[in-house]
């Protein structure tokens, strides 16, 4: 009896998928928003990688193969870090700032970026300084160097986002969305560590 694939264009096939996707996230909503943090965070991680491959190709500079480990710290950081610290901010925003509270856009919000972002992006330096193995004084350097102009971009890139994530897509999706765009920005974030 030949079997027959399921060509990745079928619209069953993806609202299957989404289907499984809602089913695993009201049955075990930290667990799926962990994994699908630690996916694309790795992914997030890929791109960063061929992005500066193509660069180095262009500019006539010798292509260093793919850094496996790297797609794997990132994947350790999602699952572990990312994931469900950002389920858990998502819902403290909710029980902080509900919609009853007057200025809960702009309260949710401040609190985000001068609070959360700051100490989050602080955080990735530090767990990725650890699963990179490096010294103390190396983590120092690269917050010295590196940690000010993320923290700038991070504002200048994430504000729009968050202020739509964290007002207008409901909770259960806030770190799908946020995971989304962090895709391209652990591309970002990647580059400037190094």
């Amino acid at each position: 009896m030949p079997v027959e694939s399921v060509p990745i264009r079928d619209l069953a096939f993806h609202r299957r998928l989404l289907q499984e996707y809602l089913i695993l996230l009201k049955k075990y909503p930290i667990l799926t928003k962990s994994v699908t943090s630690g996916i694309l965070s790795a992914l997030g991680n890929l791109l960063s990688q061929a992005l500066e491959r193509r660069k180095r190709s262009k500019n006539g500079s010798l292509t260093k193969d793919i850094d496996i480990l790297g797609p794997a710290r990132f994947a350790v950081y999602g699952l572990c870090v990312t994931g469900p610290l950002s389920h858990y901010f998502y819902q403290l925003l909710e029980l902080l700032f509900p919609s009853t509270v007057p200025y809960c856009t702009l309260k949710r919000l401040l609190l985000d970026r001068l609070i959360f972002a700051p100490a989050f992006l602080l955080l990735f330096f530090f767990i990725m300084n650890i699963l990179e193995g490096k010294k103390w004084s190396v983590f120092q350097g690269k917050v010295r160097a590196g940690y000010w102009p993320a923290l700038k971009m991070n504002w200048k890139v994430w504000t729009p986002f968050q202020f739509i994530n964290i007002n207008y897509v409901p909770v259960q999706f806030r770190v799908l969305f946020a995971n989304l765009v962090a895709l391209f920005w652990y591309a970002y974030l990647a580059s400037v560590r190094k």
